[in-house]
């Protein structure tokens, strides 16, 4: 079984917490897309953020000085959007730890798949991003199918709690019959169930601490 999240905009360098244990698989790719946003210009940049000017110009400042191979943090601990403090991966049990090393996937704009311990470094850009790459139109087209590939390289059954930007780069590649179970997290208001983002966040987090405080090794412990 593998669970798939999102990663966060929010970053941080934290090399002291946990080491790094490998670089991120698709390295090779990611040099490509960073080529492609230093060769933008910074309105084209901040377009392409679509944040207020300090935070698009610190991006942009970082993204020319950026170091694929130097100061890198695990994966797991340098994302710190909600989700990722609600999971809370600094007070694992080394058990805990070694499942989502084994189980867990974090789907990225940058990088294209991580394992946990991926050494990386803060960046921004979103899955959905209108940026073209080589000959490619977009990061759905320039990823294709290697993401799926990469998390499951035979089938299995997926669990997914990425948001649907991130789910997408997934869902179409599916084997016939393979499982892909989609969690949603809804409250009941007015008599309709209602998805709010950022208590969707916190349980998503708090459902990977789960999975992985448990050992889960099946989907059926979601029901």
């Amino acid at each position: 079984m593998k669970i798939i999240i999102a990663p966060a905009k929010k970053m941080v360098v934290d090399p002291d917490t946990f080491p790094y244990d490998t670089l991120p698989e698709y390295l090779g790719q990611t040099r490509s897309i960073l080529t492609e946003l230093r060769r933008l210009s910074y309105p084209e940049a901040k377009a392409l953020w679509n944040c207020r000017d300090q935070l698009a110009q610190s991006n942009y400042d970082r993204l020319q000085r950026l170091e694929l191979e130097h100061q890198l943090t695990p994966a797991i601990l340098a994302f710190s959007g909600i989700q990722y403090q609600y999971m809370a991966p600094d007070l694992f049990t080394a058990p805990a730890l070694d499942y989502i090393r084994d189980n867990l996937r974090i789907l990225s704009g940058f990088y294209g798949i991580l394992r946990p311990f991926d050494g990386v470094v803060p960046y921004r850009l979103e899955m959905q991003a209108k940026l073209a790459v080589g000959t490619s139109p977009n990061l759905y087209r320039f990823w294709g199918d290697r993401l799926y590939h990469a998390l499951t390289p035979k089938p299995e059954p997926i669990v997914n709690l990425a948001s649907q930007e991130y789910a997408k780069t997934i869902r179409p590649y599916l084997a016939p019959n393979q499982r892909f179970i989609t969690v949603v997290f809804a409250s009941l208001v007015d008599g309709k169930l209602k998805t709010k983002a950022t208590l969707a966040k916190m349980a998503r987090g708090e459902m990977v601490r789960f999975l992985a405080e448990h050992q889960a090794t099946d989907w059926r412990v979601l029901k």
